[in-house]
């Protein structure tokens, strides 16, 4: 797959404990959104945070969290990015979604520079 120059990146910001099913949640979305044929995803196991109720979870071994910050980031195209954006708000009950613009300057398949 080729990327434009100009694309979008695709955040979701989640706990680890949320699930979509039995399943955890960050799983799905990128199970997904490889089905989907999106270029890729990326999910991030955040070491601290907290959101909207403030509430601090942490990877500190006096006070582990069992829903430390998990963030999946998809860079793609802007429509595809735009036809998964319902996909994910079928599967979240919390955590929060962003779209940026970003300006892809390399991404290699099979040694091959795409733009």
């Amino acid at each position: 797959m080729e990327l434009p120059s100009e694309a979008e990146l695709l955040r979701v910001f989640i706990g680890e404990s949320d699930r979509h099913g039995h399943r955890p949640l960050y799983e799905v979305i990128v199970e997904e959104a490889r089905r989907r044929g999106l270029a890729g995803a990326t999910v991030l196991h955040g070491m601290m945070g907290f959101g909207k109720a403030s509430r601090i979870h942490t990877a500190k071994i006096l006070r582990l969290s069992e829903d430390l910050p998990i963030i999946v980031e998809i860079v793609d195209k802007p429509e595809r990015i735009e036809a998964f954006l319902p996909v994910i708000d079928v599967m979240m009950e919390g955590g929060l979604v962003t779209v940026e613009k970003v300006r892809v300057k390399m991404y290699r398949t099979n040694g091959r520079t795409g733009q």
